[in-house]
C-alpha cells in the first residue's frame, strides 16, 4: 500500500506489528504505521491521502484492545513531533496530543498548577480529551479550554468545549478527526502540596488497583447514576465491579486474561493472553452480569480492527 501514500517526511513501516506498542501487549500487525514528523506533515498527509484508505489514531493504547488480526490501512501514532508542554499564563496548559498525562501533571505542577487528576491516569492527552477520561471525580472536560484537531481533510481547526460534545467516557468529535494538542486549565497551588496530592493519589491507587498487572484500567463503565455530561459531583448508583462480584466473576479467566482478584473491573493480561482471550472474557462477564442481574454493562476499554478468522 505504501507506493499509494503520499510523500511525507515522516516514517511509514509496512506490516509493523502493534503488540509491543499495547499497554496489554496484544494485537495484529497496522498494514501501514505511520508516524509523522509534526502538525505540517500530518495535515499534508491526510489532505493528499486518497479517500478510500482508512486511517486511525493510536496512542499509548492504555484503553485499547488490538484484535489479533490487526489493523487495516494506516495506523497514524504521533510521537516527539505531538508531545511538548508548555506552561502559559492564567494557569494554563498547552500539550501535545502524545504528552503522557503523568508529564502533563507533574510538569502542571511544578509551576503552581493543579492538574493532579492526570497524575494517575495512564495514556496521552489526546486520547484523555477524545475519551473525557478523569478520576476521584475530576474529568477532562473539568480542566478543557480547546483543542488543536486535523480533519481527515487535512483542515487545522480549533474545538471549543462545546464543539467536543462531552459525555461520560467520551465526546462526540468525529473519528475522522485527529487532536494535535489540548489547553487546560488548572487552579493555583503550592508546587510541594499539588505533588503531595499526586504522592497521596498514586498511593491510593496502588492500595486499591492491580497497577503492576498489564491492564487498561476500567474495563466496563459504571451502569448507572450519571449526569447526562458525565463532570464532576456525577453520583454514582451503581459499580460496575459490584455487578461483576455479584455475578461471580472477580478472577475468571480464559487463557492468559482475567478478571483481576484485587479490582474485578480490571481485566488484566496474566502472561500469554491474546486479543481474543481478553474479549471473550470481556464478553463471557457482560453475559454473566445480565443473567444475574439483568444489567448489560457496556465496555469501557475500546475494540479495534480484526479478528482472527478460524
Amino acid at each position: 500500500m505504501i507506493k499509494n501514500l503520499p510523500d511525507v517526511r515522516g516514517t511509514y513501516t509496512a506490516n509493523r506489528p502493534l503488540a509491543d506498542l499495547s499497554w496489554l501487549k496484544v494485537g495484529g500487525p497496522a498494514e501501514v504505521l505511520f508516524q509523522p514528523a509534526d502538525v505540517a506533515d500530518l495535515q499534508s498527509f491526510l489532505k493528499n491521502l486518497p479517500a478510500d484508505i482508512p486511517v486511525m489514531p493510536i496512542g499509548v493504547c492504555s484503553n485499547l484492545i488490538i484484535r489479533d488480526g490487526g489493523i487495516k490501512g494506516v495506523v497514524i501514532r504521533m510521537g516527539r513531533g505531538f508531545n511538548g508542554i508548555e506552561i502559559r499564563d492564567d494557569n494554563r496548559v498547552r500539550a501535545g496530543a502524545a504528552a503522557l498525562d503523568a508529564h502533563v501533571a507533574r510538569k502542571a505542577a511544578a509551576a503552581g498548577i493543579d492538574l493532579a487528576f492526570l497524575r494517575t491516569i495512564p495514556g496521552a492527552i489526546g486520547g484523555a480529551a477524545k475519551m473525557n477520561a478523569g478520576c476521584y471525580g475530576i474529568y477532562t472536560a473539568d480542566v478543557f479550554i480547546e483543542a488543536q484537531a486535523i480533519t481527515r481533510s487535512g483542515a487545522l481547526v480549533t474545538l471549543t468545549k462545546a464543539d467536543m460534545g462531552f459525555a461520560y467516557r467520551s465526546t462526540t468529535i468525529p473519528d475522522g478527526m485527529i487532536i494535535a494538542s489540548v489547553i487546560l486549565e488548572g487552579t493555583s497551588g503550592d508546587p510541594q502540596e499539588i505533588e503531595t496530592k499526586m504522592a497521596d493519589a498514586l498511593e491510593k491507587r496502588a492500595a486499591t488497583q492491580p497497577v503492576k498487572d498489564r491492564s487498561c484500567g476500567s474495563t466496563f463503565r459504571n451502569p448507572a447514576g450519571f449526569s447526562s455530561t458525565g463532570l464532576a459531583d456525577d453520583v454514582h448508583d451503581l459499580k460496575a465491579w459490584k455487578v461483576i462480584d455479584d455475578a461471580g466473576m472477580r478472577g475468571a479467566s480464559i487463557g492468559g486474561a482475567q478478571m483481576s482478584p484485587m479490582h474485578s473491573n480490571f481485566m488484566i493480561n496474566k502472561g500469554g493472553a491474546t486479543a481474543t482471550d481478553l474479549e471473550n472474557l470481556g464478553e463471557k462477564v457482560r453475559k454473566r452480569v445480565f443473567d444475574n442481574s439483568k444489567i448489560t454493562l457496556e465496555w469501557e476499554i475500546m475494540r479495534v480492527g480484526e479478528p482472527i478468522l478460524k
